[in-house]
């Protein structure tokens, strides 16, 4: 059975552009990210080397503090220059209206952000843009996706020569106490504590034309998008519900709907697709779960704590479980775990 890693990343172009948003609003960039990264070891922003997903909350849940400006997403939005640095952004501006644009910001999202569930939901007169973007252990990130809705009007008012204007803006994270903010410049009140994160506008700009658009170029960039999304081994389907189920384990949602649901898919064609690369969900419910109680296991979590955390309600269908994932109890388990980090340690 496979064991893929089930690690997501991302492009180093929102990186590069808050180096230039944090630089413009006083900080020293490189500082800053040290500072929040807190010893993590990252490397500089390239054009071409990927950065380990979740590893970016350490950088969001920071900033406010390492600032001090409770809107510091939005400031960094504002002075952030939206412009061409990847080959997605570069296939929004050759599209041939707005429609084809967005459709091809969700086709190839994952070449930006490997955590993102975004989608198009066109419903009569308005369109809903949802911009998702989920983390294993956190939930929205308030800074982070305030500052990419922000930053994301103001790129596709460049793809439509600033005609591009929301009638509504929702964002999963409760209300801040101070909203002039987002009144300023979003120019309304978004919907706080909302079950998206999304852009709502008027369907009528979905067919506006735009003046950069360009066929031929647009051809050879769907084409490289195509390789780029290829070539993302985190984006086959095995390892995408693998990273749902490790953020969802031991939690009501954890289910095959669910999932679905995550993936924009319904239960049946989930089931088939899992099936066509012979696997299921159970049998990679199954492997996350193993993994994930032998990984608290051998760190010393006690043995309830780890059935808790599996999904399991009681203790003796967790027992029976392990005892088929590893041929011995929890306990020999841990025992076995830890006499084998001692004498490492002793070597060492």
């Amino acid at each position: 059975m496979s064991t893929a890693s089930a690690v997501l990343t991302h492009s180093p172009t929102m990186r590069r552009l808050l180096y230039e948003g944090l630089l413009s609003l006083g900080w020293d960039p490189t500082d800053t990210y040290r500072r929040a990264y807190q010893g993590v070891p990252l490397l500089p922003p390239t054009i071409s080397g990927r950065e380990e997903h979740d590893n970016a909350p350490l950088f969001w849940e920071a900033l406010q503090d390492l600032t001090g400006d409770c809107d510091i997403g939005l400031h960094l939005a504002e002075v952030m220059k939206p412009r061409p640095l990847d080959v997605v952004s570069y296939l929004l501006l050759a599209s041939r209206d707005l429609r084809e644009a967005l459709q091809c910001f969700v086709r190839y999202q994952h070449i930006l952000s490997g955590g993102f569930a975004a989608y198009l939901d066109e419903q009569g007169d308005s369109v809903r843009l949802v911009l998702d973007l989920n983390y294993r252990g956190f939930g929205s990130l308030r800074q982070q996706i305030e500052c990419l809705a922000l930053l994301l009007i103001n790129m596709l008012g460049s793809v439509t020569d600033q005609e591009f204007q929301v009638q509504g803006v929702d964002f999963r994270h409760p209300a801040p106490r101070r909203l002039s903010e987002h009144k300023r410049l979003f120019g309304l009140t978004p919907r706080f504590a909302q079950a998206h994160d999304a852009l709502v506008f008027s369907s009528s700009l979905l067919n506006r034309p735009s003046r950069s658009a360009h066929p031929r170029l647009f051809t050879l960039l769907s084409q490289q998008a195509e390789l780029e999304l290829q070539e993302l081994g985190e984006d086959q389907l095995l390892n995408r519900v693998r990273y749902w189920l490790q953020g969802h384990l031991g939690q009501a949602t954890c289910t095959l709907v669910g999932c679905a649901d995550a993936l924009h898919m319904n239960a049946g064609a989930l089931q088939r697709a899992l099936a066509a690369q012979s696997s299921s969900f159970r049998v990679l419910h199954e492997e996350v779960r193993r993994l994930h109680a032998s990984q608290l296991l051998e760190a010393g979590q006690p043995i309830r704590e780890v059935a808790r955390a599996c999904g399991f309600a009681e203790l003796s269908p967790f027992y029976r479980a392990f005892r088929r994932w590893q041929g011995m109890t929890p306990q020999a388990y841990q025992l076995k775990a830890q006499a084998l980090a001692q004498r490492v340690q002793a070597l060492t």
